[in-house]
């Protein structure tokens, strides 16, 4: 991916917040206790989706507070993964992590291929079309089935399918930058 200098940006769009990436990503949430033997439902936010279980070390954390939890068990449940955890062996244990976000470190995510990307990458950048004008940034991603959906929130909101080579011009992460092919009047 070639990098550039921040003052290529157009006017007015400074790179985002988030460059450099966070030092923890999120992965999933604890959804609910599983029976009684101290396994609990997890919903992942990873593809595909019992992907989440390449990692055996998460951290758990419930509103700041992070504790880290080895993974002896899990597999995929419906639209859930199911899984069991070290030390942990009944309902009122599990239960007391339900809706606590699992996160991993960066560092433990796998490198991608140019022209793939992470989506906590992609949040919080500029959006600007291939004429400079400015749109806003990057507040959120669908996924739709066909592709993923950017919602781009500035003077308003544009949903603009990520499509790229086509809709997706660039995607400059040093630069903290997305360059799009799109009519800012849609």
């Amino acid at each position: 991916m070639e990098t550039s200098n921040r003052n290529n940006a157009p006017e007015g769009l400074q790179a985002s917040e988030q460059t450099p990436p966070a030092a923890k990503i999120v992965l999933g949430k604890i959804a609910s206790p599983f029976g009684v033997r101290g396994w609990t439902k997890v919903t992942s936010y990873t593809e595909p989706f019992d992907g989440l279980l390449d990692y055996k070390t998460w951290q758990v954390n419930q509103n700041g507070r992070r504790t880290q939890l080895t993974v002896q068990n899990g597999k995929p449940h419906g639209k859930f993964i199911v899984v069991k955890f070290d030390g942990i062996e009944d309902r009122d244990e599990v239960a007391r992590l339900t809706n606590a976000t699992i996160e991993i470190s960066r560092e433990e995510l796998p490198e991608v291929q140019d022209g793939s990307y992470y989506w906590a990458d992609l949040l919080g950048l500029a959006v600007a079309t291939t004429d400079g004008v400015e749109l806003g940034r990057v507040e959120n991603i669908m996924e739709t089935g066909a592709n993923d959906v950017l919602v781009v929130k500035g003077d308003r909101e544009r949903l603009i399918p990520w499509i790229m080579d086509d809709v997706i011009v660039k995607a400059d992460l040093s630069e903290g930058l997305l360059t799009v092919d799109w009519d800012p009047d849609f």
